[in-house]
């Protein structure tokens, strides 16, 4: 079987490995994954992500040490009872097809999708049906511990504290594990800067390490790249606003999360890109300044797209703008603000989009 092609990322210190394994020679990553080996941790100025990517595909074998966020956490085998908490966690566990292990979820933005690309159950939405929801909100720890999990899995660190689910020192103590969604780490030197997709790919395949799922890792990661190199971007040249939220100062997607990764895949030139940050406040008058081509609107349950179309439109700065005289806005749903398996169909989405403004 072929292996899946080598994507290149930025070096960064590799975040897990297996102990007491005999180092071996790297393999591809779609072998390794089928044959079950083991694959030896690569060194911190690995570049590539052949090793990094194979070693996490292959690495189903335990005890399995992963460096999350700066807090290491030992599996001795794969997670059994699991506690998600935001979209973005649940829906990887249901694109692996280990939905069945999840005991609870909470501070979900929405329901999974009917398709998700790459997913392992034929229906996803079925797959998560059953799960019972915590809260609405990030759970309390008294709440989170009633289920009796071995692992919380978050897509927020600021999740994992005390006045939250719990804290990860003490929750470790109490023998549940947590993990963090790896592109949400804030610690310098863990933090992605900037979000790729090839880290959002690589961070599947960590999961699908811990998980024992190393295969279905594999093929939500190559059904992802297929899809995402199968997309063209829009060749318009327009600058793009991406619009999260708020009235009196906006909030907006800066130049190293999630917002970029997708805006760069479309063909859109961010007008905040210039802010080393994933997401930033910018005042009206630096978005008229701006004069954005285009306006990217986050459509979430509590703050919808058509309601900051109303906003723009009743606030007489905003409603000079050529993009909003002219309703050059483009919607992406609030999961996909996230990295998950959500980006890749939220760049298809604003090609298609863009392509109808044209």
């Amino acid at each position: 079987m072929p292996a899946l092609p080598m994507r290149s990322r930025r070096p960064r210190p590799n975040r897990l490995r297996r102990r007491h394994a005999a180092p071996i020679a790297a393999l591809p990553l779609v072998a390794l994954a089928l044959a079950g080996c083991a694959a030896p941790a690569s060194s911190p100025d690995a570049g590539s992500n052949a090793d990094g990517g194979a070693a996490a595909a292959a690495a189903s074998s335990y005890p399995l040490t992963v460096d999350n966020c700066g807090t290491e956490v030992t599996f001795d085998h794969a997670p059994e009872r699991v506690v998600t908490v935001k979209s973005s966690t649940l829906e990887l566990l249901v694109a692996l097809g280990v939905a069945d292990r999840v005991v609870g979820s909470a501070f979900s933005d929405g329901p999974v999708p009917d398709e998700i690309i790459g997913a392992v159950p034929a229906d996803p939405a079925d797959a998560a049906s059953g799960i019972e929801v915590v809260s609405d909100k990030v759970p309390s720890q008294e709440a989170t511990l009633a289920l009796e999990p071995d692992l919380v899995f978050a897509g927020w660190e600021s999740i994992l504290t005390a006045d939250g689910a719990g804290d990860r020192a003490l929750l470790e103590q109490l023998g549940v594990h947590t993990y963090v969604a790896p592109a949400a780490c804030k610690t310098e030197g863990y933090m992605p800067d900037p979000l790729t997709f090839d880290e959002v790919f690589r961070e599947f395949e960590e999961a699908g390490a811990i998980f024992g799922v190393p295969d279905a890792a594999a093929h939500l990661v190559a059904e992802q790249q297929a899809a995402l190199d199968a997309i063209e971007p829009s060749d318009a040249g327009w600058s793009a606003l991406w619009y999260s939220s708020g009235d009196d100062t906006p909030f907006v997607g800066a130049g190293i999360g999630a917002p970029q990764m997708i805006m760069d895949a479309a063909g859109l030139d961010n007008v905040a890109a210039d802010v080393h940050d994933t997401w930033t406040s910018m005042g009206w008058e630096a978005i008229v300044a701006a004069n954005p081509d285009v306006i990217v609107l986050v459509d979430a349950p509590w703050n919808t797209a058509d309601q900051k179309i109303e906003k723009l439109r009743a606030n007489a700065a905003t409603a000079a703008l050529p993009a909003v005289q002219e309703a050059r806005f483009v919607v992406v749903d609030f999961p996909s603000t996230e990295a998950g398996v959500r980006n890749v169909s939220a760049v298809q989405s604003l090609v298609e989009q863009l392509g109808a403004l044209r």
